[in-house]
């Protein structure tokens, strides 16, 4: 354990006698997530990696102005004794747990001890293996359980009536101190409306009209992963998506069948869970493929479980990384269709000036800034990127206990949507969107998608 003072943030950089730095300029990588074995959930090993990790990143503190984990364990190691991590209680690691939500931008953008350094820190994938382990002896409270079943409360909240029951006790004071009493979910976080008649259902007649363009990179027929979050509390998304996609000539069908893709669960730390929903997913997803379809997911969080998360926990399954290799991010999809000179760009509307914020889902998907790239094609637009966290994270936002909390995180991106004085304000993520929406004065969350429909007057 080091006894020194920790090194402030703006010296990172300067090498120690004992830092080697060997392989620290080469491209990170990823190891495979070692979930089913026993070690994984031995306690004593995890607390001493936990430990190893955790003394690394005080004596770094680079990533002090992410999520709520690091400004956490760096408050732990300055209030205690030695001002160090020696005297630091254990209960304080789980504190820094429960406030990482698995954004993943510490080991993308920040961190310069990833693999193939050999400090080896995945600071997300350990935070994941804490979950896990917890989860494994202790279980979850019930309200975290059912906020992550996302697609059971769906299907029951979309029931004609219940969904109408629903709704109106999530936009009613009494409803939401019931709620919060109940289930954990604080009074004043924005909630998601449930619709019966759900994007499936909007769209239940779909079917390939278009003869499909083959490109290097696409195939030109994509079978759409609606998401739960799309098909029960946002169908219109899917919708626009469904049409900017016709509108380009690309062959568009939902998939057959699909559950959540996993993401609430795995943040949960519900790897069993998980496996299940792969074991549902991925082989239907895997045939498509093989019959010759693309995969789009209009949400960032479902795509990058297709595209890291399963491949990682899952990296022996074929049909996995058959799933990964053919799946997309929506504007991804268009941007390579631009470049193959297959993208339609006889816009009837311009788009003003439109403040975008990138979520952080999205960004260590590590494909660009296509949302941006595509918008910007539209005459007399201009496009503000705000690459900050909005720090919703699905079920962070809404809690009780850390809903405060997701507002202070979100509230830069506020600050900058504010200032811009922007004609529009939209996030890929959705849920992202009404987070930042809700601190703004008079301006509506919006979908990448609607807006391009809306440029193309469709």
């Amino acid at each position: 354990m080091r006894k020194a003072g920790h090194c402030p943030a703006f010296f990172i950089s300067v090498a120690t006698p004992t830092d080697k730095r060997e392989g620290s300029l080469e491209a990170p990588t990823r190891h495979p997530v070692d979930w089913q074995t026993d070690a994984f959930y031995d306690e004593a090993s995890l607390m001493a990696e936990l430990e190893r990790v955790f003394d690394i990143c005080h004596g770094c503190r680079r990533c002090f102005n992410l999520c709520h984990a690091f400004p956490t364990l760096f408050d732990a190691v300055d209030e205690s004794e030695s001002m160090e991590l020696d005297t630091v209680p254990k209960s304080a690691y789980w504190d820094v747990v429960d406030h990482c939500y698995l954004c993943d931008m510490c080991y993308m953008t920040k961190c310069p001890y990833v693999p193939p350094h050999e400090w080896n820190i995945d600071f997300p994938h350990l935070m994941l293996r804490a979950k896990a382990q917890r989860f494994k002896t202790k279980g979850a409270p019930g309200g975290e359980r059912l906020m992550t079943s996302t697609d059971m409360v769906g299907r029951i909240a979309g029931i004609p009536v219940v969904s109408q029951a629903v709704n109106a006790i999530n936009r009613s004071g009494p409803g939401r101190r019931v709620l919060e009493s109940m289930i954990g979910v604080h009074r004043d976080a924005p909630v998601p409306t449930y619709h019966s008649k759900t994007a499936r259902k909007r769209l239940s007649g779909l079917a390939a009209s278009a003869e499909a363009e083959t490109t290097e990179q696409t195939t030109g027929k994509v079978k759409l992963f609606t998401t739960c979050y799309g098909n029960y509390n946002l169908p219109e998304m899917v919708e626009d998506l469904v049409a900017v996609f016709q509108h380009n000539g690309i062959q568009v069908e939902l998939v057959n069948q699909e559950v959540c893709c996993g993401m609430p669960k795995l943040e949960l730390g519900d790897l069993d869970a998980v496996q299940k929903a792969q074991e549902a997913n991925i082989p239907a997803l895997a045939r498509m493929v093989e019959a010759g379809w693309d995969i789009v997911t209009p949400v960032p969080s479902c795509t990058l479980m297709f595209k890291q998360e399963l491949p990682l926990l899952f990296p022996d399954e074929p049909d996995v990384i058959k799933v990964r290799d053919a799946s997309f991010d929506p504007f991804e999809y268009l941007a390579l269709r631009h470049k193959a000179g297959k993208l339609n760009t006889s816009f009837k509307n311009s788009l003003g000036k439109v403040a975008y914020q990138v979520p952080c889902h999205l960004r260590v998907q590590n494909i660009g800034l296509k949302t941006r790239d595509i918008l910007q094609l539209v005459p007399d637009t201009e496009v503000d990127v705000i690459e900050r966290c909005s720090g919703h994270d699905g079920t962070y936002a809404v809690k009780k206990d850390t809903h405060a909390i997701s507002k202070k995180i979100a509230r830069p991106v506020i600050s900058k949507v504010k200032k811009g004085q922007s004609d529009h304000f939209v996030s890929d993520c959705p849920m992202a969107a009404v987070q930042i929406a809700e601190g703004l004065d008079d301006q509506d969350a919006g979908n990448p998608s609607s807006l391009l429909r809306r440029a193309y007057g469709i």
